[in-house]
């Protein structure tokens, strides 16, 4: 009996899916971990900046100053912002527009010189300036020192010591007038945030991971028992029991697999029950001709005057039928193997099946068989002539074992287009549709009881699906009970010049 050896260094299923669920949720954690928390403080800032510049367009497009002021009052508590909009006259700027708290918010600490130096650095860019402003969050002087700085994404964050804020210059013209338009907005530090942030995706993972693993037993547990009655009946199927049956069902693919394999399983045991019958039918036609053999030469052994050409004739019969069998058995494992391979050659297949007939002429005086052959031209064929005319006669020796009472066999040959086909009938009992499909292996036999055939050793039909496979050529049977059966094959033409006479 196969006892199953389990490899304790070979991981079970649950344990790799608990790796790849793992695995899955690291990726998830640290994709997550890096935009929420790596680069929040890039996103937010973008996001801020997006706002002003927004804020920005829109006053642009406004047609009037009551326009622009509505723009502008609107787009300040939407975004918690501030807005101061100057009119440049006769090179001296008024403010027009104020918006939102600009006494709470960093522009109440701009002096001449910061709007200047703003108003400057627009112009310079072409009329657009981007920067962020800071200074001491904890200094209560009234006169703080504004470090601006041209604004660029990066990954450095704010501290809580320093203030930051956001600025957006801009200066637009509208029918010959000069605005400068200035936003302000507080950016609200995030290291606070980032490390709240930090500690949630540290229990967010735990928590994952204590499900991941509760996940996995539970999936490996649904998905490992249909697997595990498969092993199960595959292990019966190793020890010879056939009738495992291989049940499956919930997946697709399991349920494929065991379809597959209960087909495997029904394929093993005829193959088994056929080469058990296979032995038993060789058994038979080897122990026949030798317990001839041995009866015949005992008597001319043992009684005087025995010694008769007809009695060693009978042994001289036997021992060929026997070398016959033992030979067929000798092909049919060549062929199988791939050892023996066709030898090309154009020759006359019209001929070869007129050659093969003349060997039976003995047969049909004697015993009253009826071969007919119908050919309607000569055809030439480019085979191996020696495998083709095996063929030939173990399609003619299977008719005759099996044709009925009125002896008769029919040969015919018929060319259409390209092709020349060869077909042998008998009118005996047929074959039935579920058997047609095991003739041609060597393990089967249709009648299921054992008769020493006519002619031949009964492996013909093997033998000519090895031949005509290796030809690459078509084959097959037509039967229907109660009328006989016609074998048939089929080869290539060869080219004109080799038959036109």
């Amino acid at each position: 009996m196969t006892e199953q050896i389990k490899n304790p260094k070979k991981v079970g299923i649950k344990w790799k899916m608990f790796a790849i669920l793992l695995a899955f949720l690291v990726v998830i954690i640290a994709v997550v971990w890096f935009f929420q928390v790596l680069m929040l403080d890039v996103f937010y800032r973008n996001t801020k900046f997006n706002e002003l510049e927004q804020t920005t367009e829109l006053i642009d497009m406004a047609d009037d100053e009551r326009e622009m002021k509505s723009v502008a009052y609107q787009c300040a508590v939407e975004y918690d912002s501030s807005v101061v909009v100057f009119d440049v006259v006769d090179g001296t700027a008024h403010t027009i527009i104020e918006a939102g708290s600009p006494t709470n918010s960093i522009m109440s600490f701009f002096s001449k010189r910061d709007l200047q130096y703003l108003y400057d650095m627009a112009t310079e860019r072409g009329g657009s300036y981007v920067a962020t402003v800071s200074h001491d969050a904890s200094s209560r002087n009234q006169k703080l020192t504004l470090r601006f700085e041209e604004y660029s994404p990066s990954l450095e964050f704010f501290t809580d010591f320093t203030r930051h804020s956001a600025v957006d210059v801009k200066i637009i013209h509208k029918s010959g007038v000069e605005y400068i338009v200035i936003q302000t907005s507080y950016l609200a530090p995030v290291a606070a945030t980032v490390k709240t942030l930090n500690a949630q995706f540290l229990w967010i993972g735990i928590i994952l991971v204590v499900l991941a693993l509760i996940l996995a037993l539970i999936m490996s547990k649904v998905i490992t028992r249909p697997i595990i009655k498969m092993n199960a009946a595959a292990q019966k199927l190793a020890n010879g029991n056939y009738d495992a049956d291989f049940e499956g069902s919930g997946y697709r693919e399991i349920e494929e697999l065991s379809k597959s394999l209960n087909y495997a399983s029904t394929e093993l045991a005829k193959n088994d029950k056929f080469q058990k019958e296979l032995i038993s039918n060789v058994s038979h036609d080897l122990r026949t001709p030798l317990t001839m053999i041995k009866g015949y030469a005992e008597v001319m052994r043992d009684i005087p005057g025995e010694n008769t050409p007809e009695n060693v004739q009978v042994v001289i019969d036997e021992t060929e039928r026997l070398a016959a069998l033992v030979n067929d058995m000798l092909d049919v494992s060549k062929l199988q193997a791939g050892t023996r391979q066709p030898d090309m050659q154009v020759f006359s297949l019209t001929q070869a099946v007129s050659d093969v007939l003349r060997r039976y002429e003995k047969l049909t005086e004697q015993d009253g068989y009826i071969i007919d052959f119908y050919a309607d031209r000569e055809a030439f064929v480019s085979a191996d002539s020696v495998m083709i005319l095996q063929v030939i006669y173990n399609l003619i020796n299977n008719a005759i074992n099996y044709t009925g009472e009125d002896k008769t066999v029919t040969v015919r040959q018929d060319v259409s287009q390209n092709k020349v086909r060869i077909s042998v009938a008998d009118t005996g009992d047929g074959i039935e549709k579920e058997d047609i499909p095991y003739i041609w292996d060597r393990y089967y036999k249709v009648d299921k009881v054992h008769k020493r055939a006519t002619v031949g050793t009964g492996l013909g039909l093997s033998i000519t699906r090895e031949i005509l496979e290796l030809h690459n050529a078509r084959f097959g049977v037509a039967s229907k009970i109660g009328y006989g059966s016609n074998f048939w094959f089929e080869l290539d033409l060869a080219k004109d010049e080799f038959y036109e006479r």
